[in-house]
């Protein structure tokens, strides 16, 4: 397997950063995209941005198949996503992000969207995702535009996640 990326935790300056656009796909985007899949996988969790370890180029590396069928791999691999269409049925999910460690709160978002992206190969991609899927690219597209899952909750409910998360970060540097 691929090496991994130490993840960017809140509240790093890194993850408030626009990530740019990809101008050209290089091997060694490919190579970035494989670290962060493996990163993704040993975290573990079902979606990354760069943002998260620290790149601001605007790819994302998801995989909700395992979510559904443990033991599946069905990685997608998205240069400059961008959403193009999302429903005007919302969803609620319960989100939490590998920036944010063990902090979970329920978020709101279309239901469905389609996105368009280049894939791993260079090719371009169309696809809809409805559901966690949808919840998990816009949670990741979000990220390269410097927006984490708990701006959308209240300043109350949102200080108080980044507090307990600033303060578990505190207790393990002093061990």
């Amino acid at each position: 397997m691929a090496d991994t990326y130490k993840i960017i935790i809140v509240p790093d300056p890194v993850l408030r950063e626009k990530a740019q656009a990809v101008e050209t796909l290089t091997d060694p985007l490919r190579t970035q995209m494989d670290r962060m899949l493996a990163t993704m996988y040993e975290a573990p969790g079902i979606g990354l941005a760069a943002n998260q370890v620290g790149l601001l180029n605007r790819v994302v590396v998801m995989d909700i198949a395992q979510r559904e069928d443990p033991g599946t791999r069905r990685p997608i691999c998205m240069v400059n996503p961008e959403i193009i269409w999302t429903s005007e049925e919302p969803s609620t999910w319960e989100e939490g992000c590998l920036s944010i460690p063990g902090q979970y709160a329920e978020v709101q978002r279309p239901k469905a969207v389609r996105v368009k992206y280049i894939g791993y190969d260079g090719t371009p991609h169309e696809d809809y995702f409805e559901n966690l899927g949808a919840h998990c690219v816009q949670h990741e597209i979000d990220h390269l535009n410097g927006v984490l899952f708990v701006d959308y909750l209240s300043s109350l409910k949102r200080n108080m996640i980044l507090k307990k998360v600033e303060k578990a970060q505190r207790a393990e540097t002093v061990l």
